[in-house]
């Protein structure tokens, strides 16, 4: 019997890449996002390649109903879910606190935190009465160090880490593991959605040096959910050779 995976914000960047590596690695799909055509050229473009069965729910994280819903409306085949991927996530806007929006503020923490907390919390429900599961959060370098501009989005990225590592001591009785992914620099819509769609400050981001791909960050991601039951990797931490800290990048390329 195949494999489940469940990722949210699968419709681009490191939810998609994940879906096409799990994939490749003979797993079915469980595949959300806000995006649902994106979900269904995805769903299309997996399957005319590999023989996976795969099951869209689209939704937005930040919808508890919607969430209880969707995860409440799987059958007992799609409830078996093996590993819960919550990639979810963006930064919006970047600046002095001072001068931060609360509107940006409050769909970060409602999709960084709280969707991610409503995801897991249903679907924990689930891998426990299945005797199994694995819950792997994607954070960030900036969960690990805050820089000037990051303030909320370092706060909830923080925030995700953390609470990864309290799920992990919560659930270590029930045999659900819980990892945590912490890219640094990779080129995804990250920064077409923090600059709220101004592509040429976004490039500007990823000039002059070799960032992380989408595709890198899932084979890390695989790389945690193929371990053995009794192997649990607590963390990945992962950045392009040229990066050393947030601010601090060689951009060398450029010249």
């Amino acid at each position: 019997m195949k494999k489940i995976v469940y990722i949210t914000g699968a419709s681009a960047g490191i939810g998609e890449a994940c879906a096409w590596k799990f994939a490749t690695e003979s797993w079915n799909l469980i595949i959300t996002g806000r995006r649902k055509e994106r979900l269904e050229k995805l769903k299309a473009d997996i399957q005319s390649q590999y023989s996976v069965d795969i099951l869209i729910q689209s939704y937005d994280v930040r919808d508890l109903n919607a969430v209880q819903e969707n995860i409440n409306a799987l059958d007992l085949t799609w409830s078996q879910v093996d590993v819960l991927i919550n990639n979810a996530g963006l930064a919006v806007g970047k600046g002095a606190f001072q001068e931060g929006l609360y509107d940006d503020w409050e769909r970060m923490i409602d999709t960084n935190l709280k969707g991610l907390i409503y995801v897991s919390k249903e679907l924990v429900a689930k891998m426990i009465a299945n005797g199994k599961g694995h819950i792997i959060n994607i954070a960030s370098l900036a969960g690990i160090e805050s820089y000037g501009g990051g303030n909320v989005y370092c706060a909830t990225k923080h925030g995700v880490r953390a609470l990864s590592r309290a799920m992990r001591i919560d659930l270590l009785h029930q045999g659900i593991k819980v990892s945590t992914v912490s890219p640094g620099a990779a080129d995804t819509e990250f920064s077409l959605v923090r600059y709220k769609g101004d592509k040429q400050q976004a490039d500007k981001t990823y000039q002059g040096f070799e960032p992380l791909t989408g595709n890198d960050v899932a084979e890390s991601v695989y790389f945690i959910a193929s371990q053995p039951q009794h192997v649990n990797i607590e963390e990945i931490f992962l950045l392009p050779t040229a990066q050393a800290t947030s601010t601090i990048i060689d951009r060398s390329e450029a010249n």
